[in-house]
């Protein structure tokens, strides 16, 4: 069977989901003009993946059109700040990693916010994978870390907030050693981080199988292993080796993905959302077959299920930022107690 791009997959899933506009969509908000839903990263990343396939399944509900933005640039924090600005009417959302609104606080990378600033709608869970170039030398997961401690591994992320910087800052604490031969760099989203490790411009990548998936699948990367304890498979190739496999003890936690509508617009706009998650996201074929092709874990909620659901990454993440000395504010400061 012929290999479907994910491009053409997600745009399929589109086409399945196109709105009816200008209907009256028989809940309490009737909103009247687009929604935006600002993607904090570029184009093709994992956030970006996930958000057009959940909005046209909202514009469908809605009967509006949702348009998804992306303002990429900061780790994310830039988009991110831009949904916080703007008018708290309901029209302006973003979307993103639980784990980063809740920790751009304690890095300094935007001020006085938490994930108390939003209502949540989670859809996805996403791991991290280790990939390498399929020119590579490095064979193994244990191959790679060897290079990492002697040799010149550079590792495209897309910044120190994003899940693919997070999970190399994870690997370093989670074997307990600073691995001087690997050096991140920088990319303004997941996808970029994909194609420059696929093209040889850096060797390696630490970013979420969604992204990877389709280069995976192509055979243009070779993934060494998954953040996770139990092996992932990814269509057709062979199963990707958990992380507990060279590490029995290393920690994980699955990093949530959703839709964040800031606090502050009428109740009105947060009922109906919750109404539309529950009738047309929980159970969304759209999303699953998304998740199912991707190396994704299909997991919506929202409200207080979804925080309950995340809060192990946040915790985490929160907290191995102190523990990196990357904190400039105290998680304790933001209702966030560490072990």
């Amino acid at each position: 069977m012929p290999t479907t791009s994910k491009a053409a997959l997600i745009a399929a899933i589109s086409v399945l989901c196109t709105p009816a506009f200008a209907q009256d969509s028989g809940y309490s908000w009737q909103p009247d003009r687009p929604i935006n839903i600002i993607v904090p990263w570029s184009a093709g990343g994992s956030t970006d993946q996930v958000t057009r396939v959940v909005a046209p399944i909202l514009e469908e509900a809605l009967g509006v059109e949702v348009v998804v933005v992306n303002q990429p640039g900061a780790s994310g924090s830039i988009g991110t700040q831009a949904a916080l600005d703007a008018e708290r009417d309901g029209y302006t959302w973003t979307a993103n990693a639980i784990a980063n609104n809740a920790t751009y606080a304690i890095t300094g990378l935007l001020q006085d916010t938490s994930i108390e600033d939003y209502h949540i709608y989670l859809s996805v869970a996403n791991v991290p994978v280790v990939s390498v170039n399929t020119d590579s030398p490095y064979q193994t997961f244990d191959d790679l870390l060897e290079g990492m401690r002697s040799g010149d591994v550079t590792v495209g992320t897309a910044g120190i907030n994003s899940s693919g910087g997070m999970a190399l800052a994870a690997i370093k604490e989670g074997f307990g050693e600073e691995f001087p031969g690997a050096r991140m760099i920088t990319y303004d989203g997941g996808n970029p981080a994909v194609i420059a490790t696929a093209s040889g411009e850096v060797v390696a990548t630490t970013q979420l199988a969604v992204e990877q998936a389709e280069m995976i699948r192509a055979g243009r990367l070779r993934a060494l292993t998954v953040l996770s304890d139990r092996e992932l498979v990814i269509g057709d190739t062979p199963p990707i080796p958990p992380v507990t496999d060279f590490d029995p003890d290393f920690h994980v936690a699955p990093d949530y993905f959703g839709i964040f509508i800031p606090v502050g617009a009428p109740q009105e706009v947060y009922d109906t959302m919750d109404q539309v998650w529950a009738d047309h996201v929980m159970d969304s074929e759209a999303v699953r077959t998304y998740a199912s092709s991707n190396g994704a874990v299909f997991a919506p909620s929202y409200g207080e299920d979804a925080l309950d659901a995340a809060m192990p990454v946040v915790i985490g993440e929160a907290c191995a930022r102190v523990t990196r000395g990357e904190a400039v504010v105290d998680p304790s400061e933001l209702g966030i107690t560490c072990p």
